[in-house]
């Protein structure tokens, strides 16, 4: 797949305007006479207690010979010193003397203070949430998952929106569907939110790392004692991470806890990730039905779990 001219520019730009920003192009970190690489080593240390410069050097993704300089460099200035090799002789563990930790301290205290009054304290608290969110965002997309736990939470003031949103512009996206879409799910979340408390509803938001992963909800069908499943999704960023299957699997034990006897959902065949998920928890395919919608045919499908 090409990449638009007008995207690489704009990567470009933003990586000029942020080094500038975080003063990446200054002498030595904090003004000081360490290097960002040597700055880096001395965190990782610092975070981890110790190290071997191999793992440092793969989770920097810094050059092997490049790293064992900068090592000996910091060791010969009695900021890191070898600790006793362990079982594999190969490695040699490294950790901060004592005038490292402090360094290390330091450093932290000072990041810290630079992050503070130079990105966050000139913006107000909305400015500060939208800036927050799209480094989570970037980080998400580019980044492996992190170790935080997936949170299924109840939806909060503009998630709402935010589903909306996403699910449109990705489905228009991914699948070419147009502005009928849209304005169909925007009517979905409505009635959802329209909807009394009994018999039950409930929607659960998939949060990793303080970012929206996905959704799922539950809400009352017109037939006596039978749930909806509606609006699964999950964010790219977090696909492949059976995020999909827990909420489905969430969705289907509030069901049957709730006294729901049937679940049944609608769903398009071009969809398939979204059916495996379906068929993987037992839901059974009932009925097709070609028709067209959102601008393209389609191929609905409708399928049913009995509880």
């Amino acid at each position: 797949m090409s990449v638009n001219p007008a995207d690489i520019a704009q990567v470009r730009a933003f990586n000029r305007f942020y080094t500038r920003v975080i003063g990446l192009l200054e002498e030595g970190m904090h003004k000081s006479a360490y290097s960002l690489a040597e700055a880096r080593v001395i965190y990782e240390l610092g975070k981890h207690g110790s190290s071997t410069s191999a793992i440092i050097a793969h989770t920097l993704q810094m050059d092997r010979g490049q790293m064992s300089r900068l090592v000996w460099r910091l060791m010969d200035q009695g900021i890191v010193a070898s600790l006793p090799r362990t079982s594999d002789k190969r490695m040699v563990p490294l950790a901060l003397t004592p005038e490292g930790d402090a360094l290390f301290r330091r450093f932290n205290e000072m990041s810290d203070a630079a992050a503070a009054t130079g990105l966050l304290e000139p913006l107000d608290e909305f400015g500060r949430r939208d800036l927050v969110g799209a480094m989570r965002r970037i980080e998400a997309l580019l980044g492996e998952p992190g170790d935080t736990p997936l949170v299924l939470r109840p939806h909060r003031v503009g998630d709402i929106g935010w589903l909306i949103h996403r699910q449109g512009l990705l489905y228009h996206l991914e699948q070419g569907w147009n502005g009928e879409f849209e304005t169909l799910i925007t009517r979905i979340y409505a009635e959802y939110e329209a909807a009394p408390a009994t018999p039950p509803k409930s929607l659960w938001v998939a949060e990793q790392d303080g970012e929206i992963a996905g959704s799922v909800f539950i809400i009352p069908a017109e037939e006596a004692g039978t749930a909806q499943l509606r609006m699964l999704y999950t964010e790219p960023a977090f696909r492949g991470h059976g995020i999909g299957k827990r909420l489905v699997d969430e969705a289907v034990r509030f069901s049957r806890a709730s006294g729901y006897r049937r679940v049944i959902l609608w769903t398009q065949d071009c969809l398939v990730s979204a059916r495996r998920i379906y068929q993987a928890a037992g839901f059974q395919l009932i009925r097709e039905e070609k028709h067209h919608s959102f601008g393209v045919d389609l191929n609905g499908q409708y399928w049913a779990l009995e509880l």
